[in-house]
C-alpha cells in the first residue's frame, strides 16, 4: 500500500446503486491521494456500481447484508491501514479535503477527523430539514455523552488504526455515524472536525436516507446507547421516578390507614406495591449493568491501546 507521511493510506467508499456518481468520486479521491488505496464496497447494487467502480481504479468488494452499517462493519474488518478515511460514493463530499483531514489526524495525533458539511449549490443536498434534524440528535448526543461535535451525522471521516480496530461496529443502518461519534466520546479518544464542502449528488443519483423513518431510528439508537453505555445514570433516573411515582400512587392510601385502619382501595396499594419494586430492580441494574460496562470499556481501551498513536513516520 502506498504512503503518505509514513503512514498506509486507505480511501473506504460504502456504496449502493450509485453507478452515476462513483467513477467521478473514485477519480476524485486518486486525483486527491494518490498515495491511497481506494477502496468501494458495493453493498448488492443492481446497477452495475461494482463495474463503474472497478474501471475508475478501484478495488472492490462486495457485502450482501444490506445497510451502511454492516458494510461499515466489513470496511473495518477487511481493510488494514494507518489512516482511514470514509466518504459516501455520492459525490456530495469534497475530496480535495481529504489531505487537511489526514494531516489533521497526524499533526494533532487524532483519532478521528470528522468533516463539517458546508452546504454549497445553495443547500440543495443538505436541506434544511436535514440540518435541523442533525442539530437536535447532535445535541441529544451531547447532553448525554459530553460536548464535542456540530456535525454528528457527517460521513466523511477520516480515522486512526487504533480507532478502526477498537470499534465494535453495532448498528445497521444509517445510524452508524451516531454510533462512530459515542464510540470516540466513551473512549476518551482525541478527536476534531474541519469544514468541507457538502455539494448536490451527481445527477442520475437519489438518495438512500429516509428522513423520519432514519431520523428515528437515529434517536433509538441514541436511547440505546445511553443504555449501553450510562446504565447507572439511566436505570438509576428510572429508579428515581418509580419512587416518586409510588409515593404519589400509595400515600392516600398509607394516609387513609392509619386514620380509619382500613385499606378500602386495595389495587391502588397494590399498583404502588408493584411501582416500588419495579424502582428497586431498575437501581439492582443500575449496579449490576454499571460492573458490566466498565468491563467492556477495559476490553476496548485495551485493544485501542494496543495500537500505536497516528504520527507522521519517516
Amino acid at each position: 500500500m502506498a504512503g503518505y507521511r509514513g503512514n498506509s493510506i486507505a480511501v473506504i467508499l460504502p456504496c449502493y446503486n450509485e453507478v452515476a456518481a462513483i467513477g467521478p468520486v473514485v477519480a476524485g479521491f486518486r486525483a486527491a491521494l494518490p498515495e491511497a488505496s481506494v477502496y468501494v464496497f458495493d453493498n448488492a447494487s443492481t446497477d452495475g456500481t461494482a463495474e463503474a467502480a472497478r474501471a475508475a481504479g478501484a478495488q472492490v468488494l462486495n457485502v450482501a447484508i444490506r445497510g451502511k452499517g454492516n458494510v461499515v462493519r466489513r470496511m473495518f474488518a477487511d481493510v488494514d491501514a494507518d489512516i482511514y478515511l470514509m466518504a459516501d460514493g455520492d459525490g456530495t463530499y469534497d475530496a480535495a479535503a481529504a489531505r487537511p483531514m489526514i494531516d489533521l489526524v497526524l499533526d494533532s495525533g487524532l483519532d478521528m477527523v470528522v468533516g463539517r458539511r458546508v452546504a454549497t449549490d445553495a443547500g440543495a443536498e443538505y436541506r434544511f430539514g436535514h440540518r435541523a434534524g442533525n442539530r437536535v440528535l447532535t445535541g441529544a448526543v451531547a447532553r448525554i455523552f459530553g460536548e464535542g461535535f456540530t456535525d454528528m451525522l457527517s460521513g466523511y471521516r477520516a480515522f486512526s488504526r487504533r480507532y478502526v480496530k477498537s470499534f465494535p461496529a453495532l448498528s445497521k443502518g444509517f445510524e452508524i455515524e451516531t454510533e462512530l461519534t459515542v464510540h470516540a466520546l466513551t473512549l476518551r479518544a482525541p478527536y476534531g472536525e474541519i469544514d468541507t464542502a457538502y455539494g448536490e449528488r451527481a445527477e442520475g443519483t437519489e438518495s438512500k436516507l429516509t428522513t423520519w423513518r432514519d431520523g428515528f431510528r437515529i434517536l433509538k439508537t441514541i436511547v440505546k446507547l445511553y443504555m449501553l453505555e450510562r446504565p447507572r445514570t439511566f436505570y438509576l433516573t428510572l429508579a428515581a421516578a418509580g419512587v416518586v411515582l409510588s409515593i404519589m400512587v400509595g400515600l392516600p392510601v398509607v394516609i387513609e390507614f392509619f386514620e380509619t385502619g382500613l385499606v378500602p382501595r386495595l389495587p391502588t396499594a397494590v399498583a404502588a406495591a408493584v411501582i416500588m419494586l419495579g424502582a428497586a430492580l431498575a437501581a439492582t441494574c443500575a449496579v449490576i449493568l454499571d460492573g458490566v460496562v466498565t468491563g467492556r470499556s477495559e476490553a476496548k481501551r485495551l485493544v485501542y491501546l494496543a495500537h500505536p498513536a497516528p504520527r507522521e513516520r519517516k
